[in-house]
């Protein structure tokens, strides 16, 4: 298919057409004189009156009137200068704002992490951070693993802490941390006297979990597996201190982090077999270039590799028996 010198590529929009003349029309109309206008903008004058020509072939009306080195905007150049100055105006909000996330004392990241570390280790992490970095903004979302990743890969979030790490060809991963994980069962259970349990030993148990999608719903499947069973799920919920109160309610037990507050009517107790541990790690887009802002937020989390969580509490002590 042949294309003719000069004519728009097939399928141009108005928007891609127009876009790059509508600084050199405003600043002709704020002129009302094509030279000045053309000494302003750095071009020379016969480019701008080219430009011009051009811009109104293909509006199909003329927005200037001409005398002699002067000109005018007729009825459809001044309807016309009202949009261009509010598309022109929105185009420099736009690089404002991103000038503004970029920057490297006063600038934006997108931080993403899951619930049960927005308690306390964000909360520490950020603090930290900001003690070096005081002025730097922070968009925070807390979400399941997959559903950050999925907002990662959209570009709506710069870093995420997650688990499991994450093996992707389009995202890059660090791992950073490990937690331990604690079978959790009501105060008035058989096994609340203990300190220590295999996995194995709550096979008949009914389990309350996350739901599907969840980065411990997939640990807790793959832990049960490794001790020779499949957990037999009661209730599924989205937030693991809710799974705690269903625990203590009696309505089943759970594989989970550790609190930061101990909970009433549970205890939770050491797993020795299979090592029952979930690793944290930091995640990112490949290919994505990072802002000073975010690079350097970044760097503060992979140099905390092993030390990214806080102290963590003992398991809840058992209770005497008579």
């Amino acid at each position: 298919m042949s294309v003719t010198p000069g004519a728009p590529p097939p399928g141009a929009t108005a928007a891609l057409l127009l876009t790059p003349r509508l600084a050199q029309f405003a600043a002709v109309a704020r002129h009302e004189h094509v030279t000045r206008a053309a000494h302003e903008l750095g071009i020379p004058q016969s480019s701008l009156s080219r430009s011009l020509a051009r811009l109104e072939a293909d509006l199909g009306v003329a927005l200037f009137a001409r005398h002699g080195r002067t000109v005018s905007l007729t009825t459809a150049g001044r309807t016309f200068l009202a949009s261009a100055e509010r598309a022109l105006a929105a185009v420099e909000q736009a690089a404002e704002a991103v000038r503004s996330d970029a920057d490297p004392a006063t600038g934006k990241v997108a931080f993403g992490f899951l619930h049960t570390l927005g308690w306390e280790t964000v909360p520490e992490l950020l603090r930290a951070f900001r003690a070096d970095h005081p002025r730097v903004r922070f968009s925070l979302v807390q979400n399941y693993g997959d559903a950050m990743l999925e907002r990662l890969r959209a570009g709506e979030l710069d870093l995420c802490l997650t688990s499991p790490v994450p093996d992707a060809p389009d995202l890059v991963a660090r791992r950073l941390d490990e937690q331990r994980l604690r079978l959790v069962v009501p105060d008035d259970h058989r096994l609340a006297t203990r300190k220590r349990v295999r996995l194995a030993e709550a096979a008949g148990e009914s389990f309350v979990t996350l739901e599907p999608g969840y980065g411990m719903r997939r640990i807790l499947e793959t832990l049960c597996a490794e001790a020779g069973f499949t957990p037999r799920i009661a209730f599924e919920g989205e937030e693991a201190e809710t799974i705690r109160g269903l625990v203590a309610a009696g309505l089943g037990v759970a594989l989970l982090p550790p609190p930061v507050f101990p909970r009433p009517g549970v205890v939770e107790l050491t797993v020795t077999a299979p090592r029952a541990v979930r690793e944290i790690g930091l995640a990112w887009q490949a290919g994505r270039p990072d802002t000073p802002p975010v690079a350097a937020f970044k760097k503060f989390l992979l140099g905390r590799r092993g030390r990214l969580l806080r102290a963590e509490p003992a398991p809840t002590a058992p209770q005497e028996t008579a």
